[in-house]
């Protein structure tokens, strides 16, 4: 009795096209052999419109080079397009990468004027922010102290960031790409509450109690499980 061949690729169909799971074990050629078969044989009619395809490579580390050549392959069928090739591995620059923006970097100093402090993920600063300095965070800042300087959250275009601080007297707040300078006034005064800065939903940046991040910003019980 014959044994029967293993597939390598299994298509499946779902409400937003097709997704391709493909072996990870086996060859990269073996892979492509046997993806030209079987678009050939479920080639699309003429008058089929465009699907979207979602390829799955599994723990398969894929180069750009074979990407495009996978990408290619599948798109000769006209009809198909790839919205998306998924793999379980990344390189290690981008895991490291990664570490870093997801990382609290805990840093006790005073940030003078002309100094900038600037890391990737989220900051907790023990220190002040004077006037001229500037602070700059991926992810989201925490203040133990007086900020009178710049503080730049999210800036790689998280809107969801946050800015806290002991005394809140900025000379400019900036969350991505929003920016506010807040009134001479308020700069002026003295809080005697920690504050936070955030986004609103009409995209404006808000002060206001720090208690309040609980409730809009629910994420940050996070950084129980990092500290």
């Amino acid at each position: 009795m014959n044994k029967q061949k293993q597939q390598n690729i299994t298509i499946k169909g779902t409400k937003d096209g097709l997704t391709l799971h493909l072996n990870d074990a086996c060859s990269f050629e073996e892979l492509l052999a046997e993806l030209q078969t079987k678009l050939l044989t479920n080639k699309h009619g003429d008058d089929e419109q465009h699907v979207t395809v979602y390829v799955k490579v599994g723990n398969r580390f894929m180069t750009e080079d074979q990407e495009n050549e996978l990408k290619a392959l599948i798109e000769k069928n006209r009809h198909l397009v790839v919205k998306k090739i998924d793999s379980n591995v990344i390189l290690k620059q981008d895991a490291l990468r990664v570490k870093e923006e997801e990382e609290l970097v805990s840093v006790a100093k005073v940030v003078r004027s002309g100094q900038v402090l600037h890391v990737e993920g989220d900051l907790l600063l023990i220190g002040d922010v004077n006037p001229g300095g500037t602070i700059v965070a991926g992810g989201n800042l925490f203040i133990l102290g007086a900020l009178k300087g710049i503080a730049h959250a999210g800036y790689r275009g998280n809107k969801t960031a946050v800015i806290a601080a002991s005394i809140m007297q900025p000379s400019q707040l900036r969350i991505a790409d929003v920016i506010t300078r807040p009134e001479e006034e308020d700069s002026e005064k003295e809080q005697s509450v920690m504050e936070c800065a955030y986004l609103d939903d009409a995209n404006q940046i808000v002060i206001d109690r720090v208690q309040g991040l609980a409730s809009l910003r629910p994420n940050l019980t996070r950084l129980e499980r990092r500290i």
